[in-house]
């Protein structure tokens, strides 16, 4: 079986239609002076997501961002979530990611050097990327690194000498067609990767063309990433702080204890926020750790930053247990030691529209003397509705409750609810204040705009912060990701306040946008599980106003539904009703089911189904999401747009228009392989989860929506026969269909309130 190849089957005879295999179109940015009526903001692509990182605020109207990983199809923690595969292709080839579609892979993370050598399988050619210890892992390389080492350079790649227990990187991976992750050893195999898709026709900063092992990252952008910790803002030294173009408000202040103190309110708008930095003497710093830090956009009600001042800059206490220079040392925040002081500097873009107000609130018995602040600011020059308030949302969570995630954000409830669009763009994480490093097995679960299943899955807490194996109980801090404070264990802490532990972990090129809400959910331990007492921040940005809008919904099986939507699907199934689960965590948890099963009806077919959505016709392209029966593995599909107006008239052409493929890899059953032994031979167990129900996303290009009030889809299944594993029993191959939703990407309606 050829693994370069898209392994299509020739069951598609069973309906009579012979695939396609036509390519999706290669994603080009617009042309030069084309007229867009939208005046949609660009959306920095691959490497150039770093160099514009000061339109981290900007809208990402047509992004999608996923976060797929090796986690327990059971909900649970099993081999500390490695090594589950979506199939394998020979022993040497286990399959933990697979794509169609053009895209960028923004952010792999690996266990060590576990799993290596790696393929990455870019639109068909397989290129292997490995770690200096592969080739004798029982003896791994003391400074080990990527290899090719050229084309993982730091700071956008590191390796556990340098992460305390991971294999990161961030180098932008291309791809046109199609991607496709492999492990030639299954040991350990943990592994998170985040990659983003674009609807067709969306305003990219340049085009996204196929990464090969000659796309060495550029020197500005490693430079600037390693200007981590500085001033990001200098042009020369870090004395420089009369940069051209930029203002900037001072001040010195004396904190009394219980009380609150208004720094300052910046009216010269609209401007954005360029830096803001804070400095105490060094004996007050863990009083000042815990005032808290609140800022207000154009007079809201609610401020979108009221944080724990540590926290907020990334770090769980002001503590430094070892006297370190950086405590933080990160690239969009710092926490910097001297002789005398403590200084701490936040680099976030934060655009307002008519007045920003700062204010720092003391809730404790000590007062604080010697504060000196200052704000940083430039003028902005887009519409409002192109970027989004910078939010940074504080939640504590003294007591988790048994079997239910911890929410973070929901979108749907912060700041009056309502439809926000934005990213998502980090987190800072108090994960526990007694020492207690069990507490990291939690796995992160992050759902945007309406979605049931997690667009994100992660494998565990600290693996989210960049580290492994609780990163060897050591510290550490990097650009993006840090476990900058916390005792190894309580034997080990030298005061209460070395007790507590937190991480951080950053998003840049590897945002998560979304367009009208967004949840973010962390596991606490294993099995939802941890008596910890845990202190969240969510970064992101928002506006109270959506970009994705709602338009329509089939229910498949529903015979009104079907219908009013002109549903046709000649060979499919008779509607069937299913009964099982999301995948949201354990079933059962002492005893008390935790997740409910819950019946839907859909249908399943080896042919072709047609359907009418309705859109808005001022759409950018549409998000098309089906609800499935995930027990029907690696489900394939051509997918055709019409415009349904022009599909009514007998005597027009057919217009059918090829839109791309929608593929969904894997299923509920996995295959599960963690040989005891490094080296150990690779295994073939097989593991079902009564897990079947899943949302998936297909994107739909702009210029055949966009002016049309509603489209006839044609979706054309091309079956994928890839066994879980040579030789393993055949499954059962066809396309699902539950539920469709159509959600057309629309440019923000947001207005400043007068």
């Amino acid at each position: 079986m050829d693994r370069r190849g898209f392994l299509l089957s020739s069951a598609a005879a069973v309906a009579g239609l012979k695939p396609l295999n036509r390519p999706n179109a290669i994603l080009t940015p617009l042309s030069a002076g084309e007229d867009i009526s939208s005046n949609q903001p660009v959306i920095p692509v691959g490497l150039d997501a770093y160099r514009l990182w000061d339109r981290w605020p900007y809208q990402r109207i047509g992004e999608r961002a996923y976060m797929r990983s090796t986690y327990d199809r059971y909900g649970g923690n099993e081999g500390a979530d490695a090594s589950h595969f979506l199939y394998q292709l020979g022993n040497n080839f286990n399959v933990t990611l697979h794509v169609e579609g053009p895209g960028v892979l923004y952010f792999a993370r690996y266990n060590h050097w576990h799993g290596s050598p790696w393929h990455f399988e870019v639109d068909g050619t397989d290129y292997i990327v490995e770690e200096s210890s592969t080739p004798d892992p029982l003896h791994p390389v003391e400074n080990s690194t990527f290899l090719p080492a050229s084309v993982f350079p730091s700071p956008l790649a590191l390796t556990w000498s340098a992460t305390n227990g991971a294999d990161l990187t961030w180098v932008p991976i291309p791809f046109e067609q199609s991607f496709r992750m492999a492990y030639e050893r299954t040991r350990y195999g943990t592994g998170y990767y985040i990659y983003h898709q674009y609807v067709g026709g969306s305003p990219l900063s340049q085009p996204i063309r196929s990464w090969n092992l000659n796309a060495v990252p550029d020197k500005d952008v490693l430079d600037l990433i390693a200007k981590s910790g500085s001033d990001l803002l200098a042009q020369t030294d870090a004395s420089n702080r009369k940069t051209p173009g930029i203002d900037e408000k001072s001040g010195k202040l004396d904190l009394a204890a219980k009380s609150s103190h208004a720094l300052t309110d910046i009216e010269k708008a609209p401007s954005v926020i360029r830096a803001l930095e804070f400095s105490v003497p060094r004996e007050s710093s863990l009083e000042f750790g815990r005032v808290r830090l609140r800022i207000a956009w154009d007079k809201r009600r609610d401020a979108s930053i009221d944080a724990p001042i540590a926290l907020f800059f990334g770090a769980g206490t002001l503590y430094n247990r070892d006297d370190r220079e950086y405590l933080v040392k990160a690239f969009p925040v710092h926490i910097r030691f001297d002789a005398q002081r403590v200084n701490l500097a936040c680099y976030f873009p934060m655009p307002f529209f008519s007045q920003a107000h700062f204010e720092l609130l003391n809730e404790g018995d000590t007062a604080i003397a010697g504060v000196r602040w200052s704000v940083r600011f430039t003028s902005f020059n887009d519409p409002p509705h192109h970027a989004g308030y910078f939010h940074s949302t504080f939640r504590d969570h003294p007591n988790p409750v048994p079997g239910e995630d911890l929410c973070l954000l929901d979108t749907r409830e912060t700041e009056g609810g309502g439809d926000w669009s934005g990213s998502f763009i980090g987190t800072s994480v108090i994960f526990t204040d007694r020492a207690k490093l069990n507490t990291l097995e939690g796995d992160p679960r992050f759902f945007f705009d309406d979605s049931k299943s997690p667009q994100a899955q992660g494998t565990g807490t600290e693996e989210w912060g960049g580290g492994g194996d609780y990163w060897g109980g050591q510290t550490m801090t990097l650009p993006f990701v840090g476990h900058p404070v916390g005792a190894k264990s309580p034997e080990e802490a030298k005061s209460q306040e070395d007790m507590i532990g937190s991480m951080y972990r950053f998003l840049l090129a590897d945002l998560m946008p979304f367009g009208r809400n967004a949840r973010i959910q962390l596991e606490h331990g294993g099995r939802d599980n941890s008596t910890e007492h845990y202190r969240t921040l969510a970064y992101w940005y928002g506006l109270p106003s959506p970009s994705l809008i709602k338009t329509d919904e089939l229910e498949v099986g529903d015979h009104d539904s079907e219908t009013a939507h002109n549903y046709d699907s000649p060979i499919a199934s008779e509607a069937l009703e299913i009964t099982s689960r999301y995948e949201l965590g354990v079933d059962v948890l002492d005893g008390k089911e935790t997740y409910p099963a819950h019946t839907e009806v859909g249908r399943y077919t080896a042919g072709a189904s047609e359907f009418t959505l309705k859109l808005t016709p001022e759409n950018l392209g549409v998000m098309l999401r089906r609800t499935l029966d995930y027990s029907f593995p690696n489900q394939r599909a051509e997918v055709f747009v019409a415009d349904a107006a022009e599909m009514s008239y007998p005597e027009s052409p057919n217009r059918w228009k090829f839109a791309g493929i929608w593929f969904l890899a894997g299923s509920n059953s996995c295959v599960y392989s963690n040989p005891r032994s490094e080296l150990g031979a690779t295994g073939h167990m097989i593991e079902t989860s009564d897990r079947r129900f899943r949302d998936d996303e297909f994107l739909i290009a702009r210029d055949l929506t966009q002016g049309l009030s509603s489209i006839r889809v044609r979706v054309r299944f091309t079956p994928v026969d890839i066994p879980l594993f040579a030789g393993a029993p055949s499954q059962k191959l066809a396309w699902s269909e539950i539920r469709y939703v159509a959600y057309c990407y629309v440019m923000p309606s947001f207005k400043l309130s007068s």
